[in-house]
Order: C-alpha cells, then structure tokens, then sequence
C-alpha cells in the first residue's frame, strides 16, 4: 500500500513542529512528509530577532533551533527557497515555484498543513521602500538590518527612527540604543503599548524617558524622505520630520492568509484562518493550520483573535502533527499571556485589558497595586505595579498588566493559570505561592493585587 503524502506549507514553527511530531509517529513508509520554505532558514526563533540585533545574543544561528539538514535526516523532504503559490483544495495539489531555478509545479497531497505565518504591516507610504527602512520579521530581515548599521560612517551622528510602540518597536528601541544610536519612537496612540491600559502605558513612557529614547504619541507618519544618496534621511508625519539614518518599522503583523483564503477556506474576522479544536481548517477534513495565520478562541472574551506568538505556533505543530500521524490532539484556546521589555523595565500582560472587556460587553472593577518584587528590605529590591481587572458582581479574573524590575514579568504566568482556570480573584488570594526574601515580598504582589480586587467587587455592589 503507498505511502500517503503529507505535505506542508511554512517551514517555520508551526509548520516544521507538525512535520516533525507526525513523523514521530509515521515512518517514512506510511507518511511522505513534503515541506516548502520561501526563505533560506527554518525553525528559527523570530521573537529572538530584536535581541540578535542588539548584540544580547551572538550569533544568528543561535536562533535556529533546527536546519534544513536535519530535518532532512528525519526523512522529511524539506525543499528551500520554493513558494507555494496555489492551493488547489479539489485536485488536492499545490502549485510550487523554485526561487532558484525559476521552475514551476505540482505536488500532489493527501493532507495539507498550511502554516505561511505572519507578514508585517508595512504601509503604503511614499519612500516606505528606500534603503535604511527595515522590518524584522525574519532572520533575512534582521541580517539586512545588521548589514545596514555596519555600512554607516562611525565617526558620524546615528539616528534612529522607530516606528511603532508596541512589542516589536520598543524591543527595537533598546536595540537601537545598544548601538549607541540616538532613538526616536513614533507612536500613533497615546501612549506606547497599546496591548496595555493607558494607565500602565504611561508607566512605560516614563522609563522609556528615563533611558534617553525620545516617544512622541499621536505621531502619524505620513512619507519617509531620502537624501542625494536614495537612502533615508527622514521621517515625516504631519506635525513635523524627524532626522534618521535608520527607520525601523514595528507595527505590527498580520495573518498571512492569502493562500488559503484564494483557495476558498473560511478566514476570520481579524483575516486569520479559522479552525477547530483539532486545528482542522474549518469544513475540511484532511486541511489543518496553525501557527500565525490562524486565529485562536479568546478564552476569556469567548471570541476569535489573532496572536502571533511562537509558543502557540509550536503548540499547534504539535496537534496537527499528532492529529496527522494517527494520535490525537486539541488546541483550546489562550487567554492572551505576553511579556517583553525595553531596558530593564519588565512589561507582561494576560486576558483583558479594559477596553476589551467593555467591547464584550463584560461589567469590571479594577484595583492597581505598587509594590517590591523582592521583600523591601532585601538588597534589589525595585518597584513593580499590577492592575488586575475582574468582573463585576461575580469576581472573576478577567485580566492582569504588570510593569516592573528584574524578576517582574513572569508573575504574570500566575494570572494566566488561574485565567484559564476560570479563577475568581477571591480563590487567588489563598494561592500557595512561593515566598523567599530574595524572591517576593511576604505577601507576594499579584495575592495583594487580588487583596484588594476582592475589596472592588464587594465595595461596587448591584
């Protein structure tokens, strides 16, 4: 009996993660595993990119957890620098173009993983294309970036343009300082980090402050100007330009669904492919996708977004490989977990933000705390804030935000446990955390955050 044929669109996280875990579990006489990557690198960790970029970690293949090679010793054909260019869902094939030699084809499947990622959001700007303006979604990006800096004359001043204030921009703006540049962040909200409340943005503008970089909020940029050279010189937006040898761009990404959604799979309202629990393309039996072209249930709001995060991405892999190779697996959801940080201040975030939770529909109270991540009296001790929101009457968790020193953002991982746990904030504050000096306070931040939520839902009544 042949073989069936298995094969795989993105060889990336979700992508490779699927073809590894359904080999695992078929040999190589039962499943054929084919996979097509675009680029030149595979399984590489693209939210290490910022930090590759700023000298933290040394090498790029640092962040490559497998190449093309071992993959290959795993018997899975994985064929470099070739795009699929079209799902055919009926003929059950796909259209392939060899980036090297320029050869077109077919590849027949019996079942599909489409994993194509996430593509940054790049507006139609005058001068957007010059050279000097940069994304970093990719290790090639990220490479060329590194290119750029080391072509600028050293003698001269170095100025950089960052826009965009959330993750990916201000991870960027502390990679920019790092290179001794002077940085400037353009930020089209009120205040950096959208993905937090502007009560605890504010606390991230002030740091960002606090370091040199320069934020401007409400700024919209409308052109990237060029010099005699064609390289970029400036950056404008309504108000005025700012001076930049070097614009990075950190706005964002979006699903990249394009391929499945010519090929007629449903996509969602936030353009990323829609799925069930087994991360099957809705509708279809023998389609799955995963990784940051889907979109995944909010398990707290009860609706669909789109995360892109490396971590769901290998998450997924592993269902859909599991669920491909004969086992079984489901995907649930998450409740929204991300941290970061600029510097040494520390920022994390979980479930809903105000403003979400209003678009839902949800009553809230929220409380915020200030506290130590270390007993006060222990040597470091430094402050951290957290807000946590829950809902009205009920006392549910609905949502955390931390901003803090060393040893701040992963509390964070607490509040996202008892998220999914469906958690009131009551039940929080009898949670058996860990306590050392060295560690926490005796009463441990995110227990008095609850503390005083629980004095919110009963002081706020009917």
């Amino acid at each position: 009996m042949a073989a069936e044929r298995l094969v795989v669109i993105g060889g990336d996280a979700a992508g490779m993660s699927a073809a590894s875990q359904a080999r695992r579990l078929k040999g190589p006489d039962e499943l054929e595993i084919v996979a097509f990557e675009r680029s030149r690198w595979t399984s590489y960790s693209a939210c290490g990119i910022p930090y590759w970029v700023s000298g933290d970690v040394k090498h790029r293949d640092d962040l490559i957890a497998r190449t093309p090679e071992e993959h290959r010793e795993r018997d899975i054909d994985l064929r470099m620098r070739t795009e699929v260019t079209e799902i055919d869902v009926a003929g059950q094939r796909v259209r392939a173009l060899d980036r090297e030699s320029g050869e077109a084809y077919w590849t027949g499947f019996d079942k599909l993983v489409i994993a194509t990622g996430a593509r940054p959001v790049r507006p139609a700007l005058p001068g957007i294309d010059a050279p000097g303006v940069h994304g970093v979604q990719t290790l090639g990006d990220g490479q060329a970036l590194l290119d750029s800096l080391d072509a600028l004359d050293p003698g001269r001043r170095r100025r950089a343009v960052v826009v965009g204030a959330g993750y990916i921009g201000v991870e960027m703006a502390e990679a920019m300082l790092q290179h001794g540049f002077e940085v400037t962040v353009l930020n089209r909200g009120k205040q950096p980090m959208a993905t937090l409340d502007p009560d605890m943005g504010a606390l991230v503008q002030e740091a960002m402050d606090g370091l040199g970089i320069t934020t401007v909020n409400g700024a919209a940029v409308t052109a990237i100007l060029t010099g005699p050279d064609g390289r970029v010189s400036e950056v404008a937006t309504e108000e005025r330009s700012y001076p930049a040898d070097v614009v990075v761009l950190g706005i964002g990404v979006e699903p990249e669904a394009g391929l499945a959604r010519a090929a007629g799979l449903a996509v969602g309202p936030h353009g990323g492919i829609l799925t069930d629990l087994a991360m099957r393309a809705a509708g279809h039996e023998n389609i799955w996708a995963g990784g940051d072209c889907v979109e995944v249930l909010d398990l707290v709001a009860g609706r669909t977004r789109h995360i892109a995060l490396g971590t769901h991405a290998n998450k997924h892999g592993q269902v859909i490989g599991s669920n491909v190779g004969g086992g079984y697996g489901t995907f649930p959801g998450v409740v929204g977990t991300a941290v970061s940080k600029v510097c040494d201040l520390e920022i994390a975030r979980t479930g809903l933000r105000e403003k979400d939770a209003r678009a839902v529909g949800l009553r809230y109270v929220t409380a915020t705390i200030e506290s130590t991540q270390r007993a006060g009296y222990y040597p470091g001790a430094k402050p951290m804030t957290v807000k946590m929101i829950a809902e009205h009457r009920t006392g549910r968790l609905l949502g955390v935000q931390i901003v803090g020193r060393e040893g701040s953002a992963k509390r964070v991982d607490v509040a996202a446990v008892a998220l999914t746990a469906g958690m009131t904030v009551e039940q929080m504050t009898a949670l058996d955390l860990g306590y050392a000096p060295p560690f926490s306070p005796v009463w441990d931040p995110v227990l008095v955050a609850a503390r005083k939520t629980v004095a919110a839902v009963r002081g706020a009544g009917s």
